[in-house]
């Protein structure tokens, strides 16, 4: 069992908590019925999007299927998408302010970048190539540096071929 999973049941009560506190603030503010509307305006909007945004999720990933290129894109938008459509019709006012923040632009394009980030941590390097398609490397200017010259390889065996298994470090 990975080590943050045992933290879940607390955040959950802990989110629970924050919503019933918001919604009790906001319903001395505004009124109790003013809150509920909100809730269920927010609930009622994030059913619509979950719809909108999963199928928007699906074409996607089918064009760039259907065009050769890595779906990758596609689908980590369509999943910030999702998540932002469900985040709002979870019922809540927090909830539903994250998931309306999570379909902003600009918001948006940070949570995909994100999520971009932690799955090519994830995941091999040939699945994240698979996924997202070959890697940018940032190459910096200057003064060029000497390539070292390679070394004579090491003949063992009377340089016979030896059966081996490459493994990628961290992978085992």
């Amino acid at each position: 069992m990975r080590r943050g999973l045992k933290f879940v049941p607390l955040a959950l009560l802990l989110a629970v908590v924050v919503e019933l506190a918001v919604f009790v603030g906001v319903g001395r503010a505004l009124g109790f019925g003013v809150a509920v509307l909100l809730v269920f305006a927010a609930s009622l909007l994030g059913l619509v999007l979950l719809r909108r945004e999963g199928m928007r999720a699906w074409r996607g990933f089918r064009s760039a299927a259907a065009a050769g290129q890595p779906p990758g894109g596609q689908v980590t938008d369509g999943l910030v998408g999702l998540a932002g459509a469900l985040l709002l019709a979870v019922p809540g006012l927090v909830s539903g302010l994250a998931g309306l923040l999570l379909l902003v632009p600009p918001v948006r394009r940070l949570a995909r970048a994100g999520v971009r980030r932690a799955t090519e941590r994830r995941v091999s390097s040939m699945v994240a190539g698979d996924l997202f398609g070959p890697r940018t490397v940032r190459v910096r200017q200057g003064a060029p540096q000497p390539t070292p010259q390679p070394e004579q390889p090491v003949v063992v065996d009377g340089g016979r071929a030896i059966e081996g298994e490459i493994v990628e470090p961290g992978r085992h």
